[in-house]
């Protein structure tokens, strides 16, 4: 049984082509929508077997309605806060 939804995070010790190779064998293997998020660049990749590959990054809006239809949500919403030296609590 194959999952529809696929989803890789990068950690400190991944590396991104390792990342990329894995997700593509999913959807060969029949998954439909493989994402894999990049926590270092703020980037997500998503994979479909029937289209190119897309990179999201900023303000670009993650949606999967094939598998989640009416769901989204902004990129920059994935990453932590930043606070700066004036927000931060003494």
């Amino acid at each position: 049984m194959v999952p529809d939804l696929a989803v890789e995070i990068k950690s400190q010790s991944d590396r991104i082509p390792n990342l990329q190779q894995k997700v593509r064998k999913y959807i060969e293997l029949g998954v439909q929508v493989g994402i894999l998020i990049d926590p270092d660049e703020e980037t997500v990749a998503i994979y479909r077997p029937t289209a190119d590959t897309v990179e999201l990054t900023g303000d670009d809006i993650l949606t999967v309605p094939e598998l989640f239809p009416g769901w989204e949500i902004s990129i920059s919403e994935l990453w932590p806060p930043i606070f700066d030296e004036e927000d931060s609590f003494h």
